[in-house]
């Protein structure tokens, strides 16, 4: 009974062990191929990974890229955009100028044809009163032996003869223009008269050019008596 129960207990034993080996060599069998499948996985995951990431970094890196060329692109822009409201602001001065200049010319042709009316106006009067000197020298030529004569720089030259009852033929004169204010101005007096100045102050104040003459004479003619 004993053997037969120690035969029967090693019997059950020996199943049980190889139970458990053929368990546990499948059980190893199944965590090899599972930790293989692992491996497999993870490393298709890992390249698949990199791959990605390569992606993305490339991505970055255009992204970085064409960051930079729109920065570029905004400066020139700007630059462009300052050049344009400079050249407008040069346009708009140079404008103003113009019309600034244009202004300008206006003034100065109505200037222009003020003082051409002036000066029209003022050669009319000198005409007149050229005339009226060549009337009066007519008329007191033969009467007074007064002798008008035309010498440089547009002066008039007056001769007196007959005062000196001596000497007849001897010249009394003196020289006569229009200033730059078109007064009456007389110089060259020969003999020196001190009154002069006086008559020429009176002619500008009364315009007595006759009157003027006449007192010129007389003063020259007091000299010789004196």
């Amino acid at each position: 009974m004993v053997e037969d129960e120690l035969a029967l207990f090693d019997k059950s034993i020996n199943e049980f062990w190889n139970k458990f080996k053929n368990t546990v060599s499948d059980t190893s069998c199944q965590m090899v191929g599972l930790r293989d499948a692992y491996k497999d996985s993870i490393k298709a995951f890992a390249e698949k990974l990199s791959v990605k990431l390569k992606e993305e970094e490339r991505m970055v890196e255009l992204f970085l890229e064409y960051q930079n060329q729109i920065c570029r692109q905004n400066k020139l822009i700007q630059e462009k955009k300052d050049n344009l409201l400079k050249l407008i602001a040069e346009v708009k001065s140079k404008k103003q100028e113009l019309e600034v200049l244009t202004t300008n010319i206006q003034d100065l042709k109505e200037e222009y044809a003020r003082k051409k009316e002036t000066i029209s106006t003022a050669n009319k009067a000198n005409e007149e009163r050229l005339k009226r000197l060549q009337k009066s020298a007519d008329l007191y030529k033969d009467r007074l032996g007064l002798e008008i004569r035309k010498i440089y720089g547009d002066k008039l030259q007056f001769i007196f003869t007959n005062i000196d009852p001596k000497h007849p033929e001897s010249p009394f004169m003196f020289s006569l223009h229009l200033n730059e204010a078109r007064d009456y101005e007389v110089s060259d007096s020969a003999p020196h008269l001190e009154c002069l100045a006086e008559f020429q102050e009176k002619l500008r104040r009364t315009n007595n050019f006759s009157a003027f003459l006449a007192n010129v004479r007389k003063a020259f003619t007091a000299m010789v008596y004196n």
